[in-house]
């Protein structure tokens, strides 16, 4: 994994918490840990992690209420854990925004398995090789660094994104709308052809005198990144 997501675990079991550190940070995350909602909830705003893992019996602030303001303001990914296994819970708890739901006791590897699920779910670049290198293009995803012809070109975070999500399925055409639910969210309220704003610039910035690559508009279905002999 090329981006090491931050995991904030919120629960008050503390053999519990080890456990998934153990594991968590096996696979390569990092982790913070609170052990009651309040804390919690102070650790989210202070360290803005990529996946909050909430255990719903909780001091102070039960799991339910933590996920209430966390979906008040950011989108950030929730794996709930808890003891009750009835459907009512799990109901409530996607309702409320959570992303998945795991009855305790739980196989940890199965807890890392749906970690990574969710975080790809959530953002599909997050485990994707850190360079792309073409003929005359460097695509450096860590350092959100675009090199065409030895001289580095600015780009916008989400052209960077766009433009590295086509090139990593070269020769595949996606759609407008696949682009913006795999690199906006499905729940993007914005203008459709935002899309078609982000192509024109990063053609743009690149230039189209190139024999090896190009980004393709393909009429009425929507774009590629076109590599020769791909």
């Amino acid at each position: 994994m090329n981006k090491q997501a931050n995991v904030l675990i919120i629960e008050d079991d503390p053999d519990i918490c080890e456990l998934i550190t153990l594991y968590a940070e096996k696979s390569g995350y990092r982790v913070s840990i609170a052990h009651n909602g309040m804390t919690g909830l102070d650790l989210f705003y202070e360290h803005s992690p990529d996946l909050v893992i909430l255990d719903i019996m909780l001091p102070e602030m039960d799991g339910w209420e933590v996920c209430k303001e966390i979906r008040r303001c950011e989108k950030t990914p929730i794996i709930m854990l808890t003891g009750k296994g009835e459907n009512r819970d799990k109901l409530k708890g996607f309702e409320l925004g959570t992303d998945d739901y795991l009855v305790k006791p739980f196989d940890p590897g199965e807890l890392m398995a749906r970690i990574k699920a969710v975080l790809r779910r959530a953002n599909p670049l997050f485990d994707a090789d850190a360079i792309l290198e073409f003929p005359w293009l460097k695509i450096n995803l860590q350092q959100y660094k675009v090199t065409c012809e030895a001289q580095e070109i600015m780009f916008a975070t989400k052209e960077i994104e766009v433009m590295y999500f086509l090139a990593s399925h070269a020769n595949h055409v996606f759609t407008r709308q696949q682009l913006l639910d795999h690199l906006w969210g499905w729940d993007f309220e914005g203008d459709p052809r935002t899309v078609d704003v982000h192509i024109k610039r990063i053609r743009e910035k690149l230039g189209d005198a190139n024999p090896y690559w190009q980004v393709k508009t393909i009429r009425g279905v929507g774009y590629k990144f076109e590599v020769e002999n791909q």
